[in-house]
């Protein structure tokens, strides 16, 4: 790949990474504290894992995309699917007594959302320098945080919270189709494994696993996986602390992060080139580690730190996450380019996230109880508890995987000749 790239492509890439995310972004955050207030409580663990259980199909919709399909149809495809699951999903909750309905609607929308993350990623890799990815991935934090005018916009054009509601699903749904539209005017990016022999491994979309056979790799794997277990308990449940703490505007305060991020994302790349890969990725965890103090801090009387955990949202997946993409573009082979980054997939918001919901899932329980209390002339149910000591475990494993990969972790990129 040239290190010239069209501005018209550049704009497209962008364009794509705006829209992807924040067709997710824009229910996905007021989800928990709906879920509680709708008293569909048997189900919070499950509707909470439809992100995870789709991120679960990255890897064989990967193997569609490298073998089969041009990247940009398939993720076409997926947008549609996405869009007509959500705005049924924001039909059913309307009528729905136990959740279960808006659940089956949940699941096959992100079965086809989640390997998006996967695919953009491809996308924008083979149709620019890797390099340069953290510089278009920035479009998909500014989606992120423009999810918010949905909300803002409803509040101030039609007087109407739409937090706690079913309309952020419509408008998910609406965002969806514009992101498929958006994805057939994408460059043609055309299967690079097209026509090779397949094995029933290559079927499954799990080739990428071999890439475990050299160290680092594994071990960048492992930590990531066990990473989403704290990763997972701000990206699935910080709406419930927020709302316990008395915030009212979940989703804007929440991706306070977000905006942060915009920014920050735009570091990777110039720190990744100064500092390799390994004291980037670990830049991210040191980060993970500072929101769980500040969140601990936060449960007690120090509400103000919360704003810092919430902040340091940007250098944890924009360094940690995003590094971890550049990373995996960096070590799998062209013709494996879009299934390893669907086994990323798999293993983070796949697995990792789906041991991460069930753990924190649990914990929450344990720790806090639901509690009903009036505001503005509403009863409302939120979790009350201990929420000092779930932040401290979180902390703590978050120690655990800065130690282990400031140890193991020595990628062999970083000691290759750097670009010019």
């Amino acid at each position: 790949m040239s290190e010239k790239m069209p501005i018209s492509t550049r704009v497209k890439l962008s364009a794509m990474m705006f829209l992807q995310f924040m067709m997710f972004a824009v229910f996905w955050a007021q989800l928990a504290p709906y879920i509680t207030s709708s008293g569909w409580d048997s189900m919070k663990f499950w509707m909470l894992s439809t992100m995870p259980l789709g991120a679960i199909a990255s890897p064989l919709i990967g193997m569609v995309a490298d073998r089969f399909f041009n990247s940009e149809k398939v993720l076409a495809f997926s947008n549609v699917v996405c869009g007509i699951m959500l705005f049924m999903a924001g039909r059913a909750a309307v009528t729905s007594t136990n959740g279960v309905d808006v659940f089956i609607y949940l699941l096959i929308a992100m079965i086809f959302y989640m390997p998006s993350w996967g695919l953009t990623a491809a996308i924008a890799m083979s149709n620019s320098p890797a390099e340069q990815f953290p510089q278009i991935r920035v479009f998909g934090s500014i989606g992120w945080v423009s999810s918010v005018l949905f909300s803002i916009v409803g509040l101030k054009v039609f007087g109407k919270n739409i937090d706690g509601t079913n309309i952020p699903f419509y408008c998910g749904a609406a965002a969806s189709i514009a992101a498929a539209a958006v994805a057939l005017m994408l460059p043609k990016t055309p299967p690079p494994a097209k026509g090779q022999k397949m094995s029933a491994v290559d079927a499954l979309g799990l080739k990428a696993f071999s890439l475990m056979k050299e160290k680092n790799f594994a071990v960048f794997i492992l930590v990531s996986f066990v990473a989403m277990v704290p990763f997972n308990i701000h990206f699935a449940f910080l709406g419930d602390f927020l709302k316990a703490k008395g915030f009212e505007l979940v989703t804007f305060t929440a991706y306070i992060g977000q905006a942060a991020e915009m920014i920050l994302m735009l570091l990777v790349t110039v720190c990744m080139r100064k500092f390799g890969v390994k004291w980037s990725i670990i830049a991210g965890l040191v980060a993970l580690v500072i929101r769980y103090v500040a969140y601990y801090l936060g449960a007690g009387d120090m509400v103000a730190a919360i704003y810092l955990g919430i902040l340091v949202h940007g250098i944890i997946f924009g360094f940690f996450v995003v590094g971890g993409q550049i990373y995996v573009g960096k070590v799998a082979p062209a013709e494996m380019q879009a299934q390893a980054q669907g086994f990323y997939g798999l293993v983070t918001f796949g697995l990792g996230s789906l041991l991460g919901t069930f753990v924190n899932n649990t914990m929450i329980n344990h720790y806090t109880s639901p509690v009903s209390k009036v505001v503005e002339e509403k009863t409302v149910t939120v979790l009350q508890g201990s929420w000092d000591k779930v932040w401290l475990v979180s902390t703590a494993i978050s120690v655990v995987l800065l130690v282990v990969m400031v140890i193991f972790f020595n990628p062999k990129c970083d000691k290759e000749p750097k670009e010019a």
